[in-house]
């Protein structure tokens, strides 16, 4: 569908960095565009969405959580439309934390963006670090679902929802923080944007899928909780495992565990499965990369190859899940 062939494109926008006079020019550019002001809360952070768009306004607010509009924003995001750009035009100026997305259409990257924001603010001033993966509960313990576009993170993170122990934190992107020897989990989003193919991998969503409305892109923002139930979405989690998806057929282990060294060098080499990150230099690849190796060292890594049918690759998770939490005198059953 076209959001996957969007996003088999990580990086089809540039992000282009502009100074603090360029940003006031595109300010000056854009501000009769702008119909629409929101507020919305992102971990803490007061995020302002600019635009001319009722449909990106409508979304954003079924998004995120609303804030009060006198609160000073930390971060902003401009949504326009500009028949003199070309399409999927991104403009940051990293001082003023000001965003431009021109001719942006798909609703995906808005809202990764507008994440990226809130997490470029968190890394560098409060030690909050942006981890672009799933985030599940599983009495008690916090396990992480990391992958490149294709690789089944989505499908597998909403195959585990099928279990009634477990919760979700975040199905796409959350905030973690190390609090001495633990590693904390913190989702940042009222609904969840999903794929309506789904229902077609795991029927158990069919109903949500029904009731839901999809763009173009075949996505829409829907209320998990009617699915799973309200007890079952978290605010936050401590994590006690990472579990990076990847799809190799050429690979034939299924399964394995990963070296903290192993691990990190995996995700400096896909940009640590993030390509919104708005900020991209030296100092902030050691601030994230400093992060990843801290939460390596503390929670167990491991790789499954994705490469199997969906319930076999089910499985094969819920075995790694099952070592992960024993190792830590977990209950949790072996997988389906």
């Amino acid at each position: 569908m076209a959001a996957q062939a969007r996003e088999a494109q990580d990086m089809a926008y540039q992000v282009k960095l502009i100074s603090k006079e360029e940003k006031g020019d595109l300010a000056e550019r854009y501000g009769l565009h702008v119909r629409y002001e929101v507020k919305s809360e992102i971990y803490g952070c007061c995020i302002k969405l600019l635009t001319g768009s009722e449909e990106v306004r409508d979304r954003w607010e079924e998004s995120f959580y609303n804030i009060s509009q006198n609160i000073r924003s930390h971060a902003r995001l401009y949504v326009v439309s500009d028949p003199e750009m070309g399409e999927d035009r991104v403009f940051y100026d990293p001082q003023s934390k000001t965003a431009f997305l021109v001719n942006v259409t798909y609703y995906g990257w808005i809202k990764s963006l507008a994440l990226s924001a809130a997490g470029d603010v968190l890394e560098d001033q409060h030690g909050i670090y942006s981890v672009h993966g799933a985030c599940l509960d599983l009495r008690g313990r916090g396990i992480c679902l990391l992958g490149g576009s294709g690789a089944g993170k989505t499908t597998h993170t909403y195959g585990l929802l099928r279990r009634p122990e477990t919760r979700v934190v975040s199905d796409d992107w959350f905030f973690a923080r190390i609090y001495g020897d633990d590693v904390l989990a913190f989702g940042s989003e009222k609904n969840f944007y999903i794929r309506a193919e789904l229902s077609e991998i795991w029927r158990e969503f069919g109903g949500l899928i029904e009731k839901a409305e999809f763009d173009e892109e075949g996505r829409g923002v829907v209320d998990l909780r009617l699915a799973i139930g309200k007890g079952r979405i978290l605010p936050l989690t401590t994590l006690s495992a990472v579990i990076i998806l990847k799809r190799d057929p050429e690979d034939e282990v299924i399964k394995r565990r990963l070296s903290p060294g192993e691990a990190l060098s995996i995700l400096e080499e896909n940009g640590y499965y993030n390509p919104h990150l708005l900020v991209k230099d030296e100092f902030k690849g050691a601030l994230r990369s400093g992060f990843f190796r801290e939460l390596f060292t503390r929670v167990p890594v491991f790789m499954v190859n994705t490469v199997r049918t969906p319930e076999e690759s089910q499985r094969a998770i819920g075995d790694l899940i099952s070592e992960a939490l024993r190792q830590e005198g977990g209950l949790m059953g072996g997988g389906r």
